[in-house]
């Protein structure tokens, strides 16, 4: 009998990894389509790409033929906010790309590239700026990452904003989950158009008050999008689910060091679009500290990333937001697990035979005994005290010490 428990027990549970990973996967293969399409299927997703801009204008998923918002031009993208000193409004760039490349395409994965090089006379912003795209066989999503690279004899420039941002199905996505205990049905972007009596608009932008929306179990709520930020320690994985679909789209950041501000900056994460994103940048919460100068003279390159962009699925329909939610905790686990990836093409990328690692101890010097657990010891340049959180051209290393 005991056996027989266990066999059921085994087949149920295989069962229900089945449900959840969706179609059967096979090695990435690469189209283009006129010059104007690049399509990346592994059997599991089908990833359009605008060629040669590198913009992700579709991603198909078991029924789903677009989980993105076909509605919108601007559906998955990098984008830059940046201005110089002659210019007192800052200025938005999708970083549009202007060349295609393959660079890796072989059974396990296929990586392409999507490049912009600053020309000196474009109104673009004055980098280089390559964008990455992986999808691997037998995986469930797609792996970004960018490689950003500046000139010392280029001319002065200021950036307040990096971040990789998608924007979902609204006919699909209406729950969104940020962590255990913040998640909920989510109201739609056109209950915020206070154009149209749908909303009032409270002390800023982001902040509304909705008075007439679709779904009246949300009348009178106000809705705004910093009420979903959440430290970057903690800022690891949130997402959308499509609860008509069995569906669930999450963006993984499986590190912080290419994140500026520390462990325990506060950035965005999803709100209502649906749309979620990845901030690499920011001036949320700090302000004008947090931009990123560069003068005459300076030179800089940064990868920011692989972060993945994980889409899971299960047909059994019991307690579906938590399985699905349950199930991108664990991808997010083997993400932070398999860090720092050894699959990236880009030598600008250290591996893990690259890198170096310090070991110690920490001692509290206090007139009060004080344990030295679960404090954060971070290794930054050398600088004014505190300066680090507001040096957003470095990496940032850092990790949580443990009792002895």
């Amino acid at each position: 009998f005991s056996i027989l428990f266990i066999n059921v027990i085994y087949l149920l549970l295989l069962n229900f990894y089945r449900n959840l990973k969706g179609t059967s996967a096979r090695a990435p293969t690469v189209q283009q389509i006129r010059n104007k399409e690049v399509i990346v299927d592994n059997g599991i997703v089908r990833v359009t790409f605008s060629n040669p801009k590198g913009l992700i204008t579709g991603i198909k998923y078991n029924e789903i033929g677009n989980v993105l918002n076909p509605y919108l031009r601007a559906r998955g993208y990098w984008d830059i906010t940046w201005q110089t000193e002659n210019n007192s409004l800052p200025k938005l760039d999708r970083i549009e790309g202007t060349n295609f490349r393959i660079i890796t395409q072989n059974e396990e994965q296929v990586e392409i590239s999507f490049s912009r090089t600053w020309n000196g006379g474009s109104d673009h912003i004055p980098l280089n700026v390559d964008k990455r795209y992986i999808i691997r066989t037998n995986t469930s999503g797609i792996y970004t990452y960018g490689i950003f690279e500046r000139q010392p004899e280029w001319p002065e420039v200021e950036m307040g904003l990096i971040r990789v941002a998608f924007k979902l199905n609204p006919d699909r996505f209406h729950y969104m989950v940020v962590a255990d205990n913040r998640q909920r049905q989510m109201p739609t972007d056109d209950d915020r158009d206070i154009h149209s009596g749908r909303a009032k608009l409270l002390a800023y932008k982001e902040a509304v008050k909705l008075t007439n929306p679709h779904n009246h179990m949300f009348k009178n709520q106000v809705d705004d999008k910093y009420q979903y930020s959440c430290e970057v320690k903690d800022n690891k994985v949130h997402g959308w689910i499509s609860t008509k679909s069995n569906v669930g789209f999450w963006l993984i950041s499986p590190s912080g060091e290419y994140r500026s501000g520390g462990p325990v900056k506060q950035e965005l994460t999803s709100h209502v679009g649906p749309t979620t994103l990845t901030t690499f940048i920011s001036q949320h919460y700090v302000g004008p500290d947090m931009e990123t100068r560069y003068k005459t003279g300076e030179a800089w390159k940064k990868v920011l990333g692989p972060v993945f962009i994980y889409l899971n699925s299960d047909s059994t329909r019991n307690n579906l937001q938590h399985l699905l939610w349950e199930d991108a905790k664990r991808q997010t686990e083997q993400e932070v697990e398999a860090w720092p990836y050894g699959f990236v093409a880009s030598s600008d990328f250290p591996t893990r035979q690259e890198r170096g690692t310090i070991t110690g101890r920490l001692f509290v010097n206090d007139r009060f005994l004080a344990p030295a657990g679960y404090a954060y010891i971070g290794l930054a340049p050398p600088g004014e005290a505190g300066s680090w959180q507001t040096n957003t051209k470095v990496y940032h290393c850092y990790t949580l010490t443990s009792f002895l």
